[in-house]
């Protein structure tokens, strides 16, 4: 938790590596009081808080700063930071959120199977509720089957849960396992549909079958990891993400006290467009169909898994 060591050098961001906006539009939604960005980052920064060794791709710098002057300016009012693959697990960068502004932020850190209950305390009291794991094969040398276990019989006595990232035609060889689980789940992006199949295809529904029999909860954002239209597949029309839309749509409908939304900022590792975190913001009133709908996402749920 605390080997942090000073970094040496600068950290050059991965070629190609696209930069989040800076240049934001003002949004044409205004979010409830109390809202909750329930999925977000930070990068560093490098000199402060060095990238991890092993790490696959280096990011450029967002910092704390400039996640909390996001926050101030779209509108909301606390944040779950989710640790970056980048840094590995070492969780300072995240920590060192959570001391800053210890009540409008909550934690999900990675975490090895040796971490001892008194680190687990520590992080407990400083707003660390979850630990992510990542079955997307094609990020991981191997499923993490062994350690997520180990990790969640430590985590079960400070209610904490697991958050999961996975692809949906993967579920049917992770389901048993997932079920097994004695802690609550938290699923990333959908489970990863593929968008071409519609909200009607076979691995959408097993997916709902899924959440619909387990402890778990959804995060509704992230359409433009998923889209293959991308952002504006209806010229001179105002809809972003038309073909994940309807996705989202269905879970909300479904689903409605056990989804979330996050805004990924950042957005690592994108490669065909940098989202306006601002324009995004408007994709919520394509997903959501009522008032009542869009509290329980952004202020409700997530009040409830992370400050109950």
């Amino acid at each position: 938790m605390k080997d942090r060591k000073a970094a040496t050098m600068p950290f050059a961001p991965s070629p190609g590596w696209l930069h989040w906006e800076k240049q934001r539009t003002t949004p044409q939604i205004i979010l409830p009081a109390g809202a909750v960005d329930a999925h977000c980052h930070v990068f560093g920064p490098g000199d402060t808080f060095p990238f991890s060794p092993l790490r696959k791709y280096t990011p450029c710098d967002a910092s704390k700063t400039d996640l909390f002057e996001l926050h101030q300016e779209l509108g909301f009012a606390r944040r779950v930071v989710v640790q970056a693959t980048c840094h590995g697990s070492d969780n300072s960068a995240l920590l060192d959120v959570l001391r800053s502004d210890p009540d409008a932020s909550r934690g999900v850190v990675t975490l090895t199977s040796d971490i001892d209950e008194s680190a687990l305390a520590e992080m407990h009291e400083l707003g660390v509720r979850g630990v992510r794991f990542n079955f997307v094969k094609r990020l991981v040398d191997h499923p993490p089957y062994k350690e997520l276990r180990l990790i969640a019989d430590k985590i079960r006595q400070f209610d904490w849960h697991i958050v999961i990232y996975f692809e949906q035609h993967d579920l049917a060889d992770l389901e048993d396992f997932f079920r097994e689980l004695p802690v609550p789940l938290v699923i990333d992006h959908m489970g990863r549909p593929d968008v071409s199949a519609g909200t009607t295809g076979a691995d959408f529904s097993r997916f709902l079958s899924f959440v619909d029999r387990t402890d778990s909860w959804v995060k509704v954002g992230c359409p433009e990891r998923l889209t293959l239209d991308g952002p504006w597949a209806r010229p001179g029309k105002q809809e972003l993400y038309t073909d994940v839309a309807p996705f989202a749509r269905r879970l909300i409908a479904e689903q409605p006290d056990r989804v979330l939304w996050g805004t990924d900022w950042p957005h690592p590792n994108l490669k065909s467009h940098m989202p306006d975190d601002a324009a995004m913001l408007n994709y919520l009133a394509q997903i959501t169909d009522s008032d009542s709908q869009l509290h329980k996402l952004l202020v409700d749920n997530p009040i409830d898994l992370y400050w109950a």
